[in-house]
């Protein structure tokens, strides 16, 4: 079995699309980390294409909010004015859909799947002291997370943490051999709304037979989704975060 792995596709369509089209029939299922909705302007479009596409979705905060789960006062302007956008654009089954999503962690036998953390999945995993809490709390050798949208990752092996990278910005992709006796918590990174510096869409391949997971990176449309942004009267921020990656 091949697991094509995303997170944070944000109602960006067209990301979602190039991501699809650059790793066609290299998968067999689809696992998602969360945050389907928010921020860009196809949120119906994405849950569409998740109601029907995905083997397992994670609630994610963006998600919780439009849905109606929680209470916008944590998140900022911007994000405010998107969810709110976004509540608007789901139809009532959708937004049930939404409401009733699993939250992390979700353990099969090759992967455990979360949003934030496997504790909070609100909580921002970017640094390898962040990580360490984490890994007491998985049983899987290989986990995948979100939230941050940040491609790349944490390993323990004995008593050392380190991190994993994302991949480089003149490379299509890079590999994570699952070593024994170590444990990996990966980020694949987000499909709509990068924020590590390489506004290219990102998404990882896990191989549990091979013992690999193959982080990516792809070039798409960035002009047509800043345009519909524009369009739909979200926030002018939102289209330039996308040119810049962050």
């Amino acid at each position: 079995m091949r697991f094509l792995i995303l997170s944070d596709i944000h109602g960006n369509s067209e990301a979602l699309a190039a991501v699809l089209a650059d790793c066609a029939g290299e998968y067999d299922e689809v696992l998602c980390c969360g945050d389907l909705v928010g921020y860009n302007p196809n949120p119906a479009e994405v849950v569409d294409w998740a109601q029907t596409n995905c083997r397992i979705v994670i609630r994610g905060n963006h998600d919780k909010v439009v849905a109606g789960l929680e209470g916008l006062d944590w998140f900022n302007d911007v994000a405010q004015t998107s969810a709110l956008w976004s509540r608007r654009q789901l139809t009532p089954d959708q937004l049930t859909w939404l409401r009733d999503l699993q939250p992390g962690p979700v353990q099969q036998e090759a992967y455990t799947l979360f949003h934030g953390a496997p504790f909070d999945e609100d909580y921002y995993v970017l640094t390898p002291d962040d990580s360490r809490d984490c890994f007491g709390c998985l049983e899987t050798e290989v986990s995948f997370f979100g939230h941050t949208h940040v491609q790349g990752g944490f390993f323990k092996r004995r008593l050392q943490v380190g991190r994993l990278t994302s991949v480089l910005r003149d490379g299509r992709e890079q590999t994570i051999e699952i070593e024994p006796d170590s444990v990996f918590i990966v980020n694949p990174g987000s499909v709509g709304q990068p924020r590590d510096g390489d506004p290219r869409a990102a998404y990882a391949l896990f191989s549990p037979e091979q013992r690999i997971v193959t982080l990516r990176r792809i070039q798409y449309p960035v002009e047509t989704t800043c345009r519909k942004i524009r369009d739909a009267g979200l926030p002018e921020a939102l289209a330039l975060r996308l040119f810049r990656g962050q």
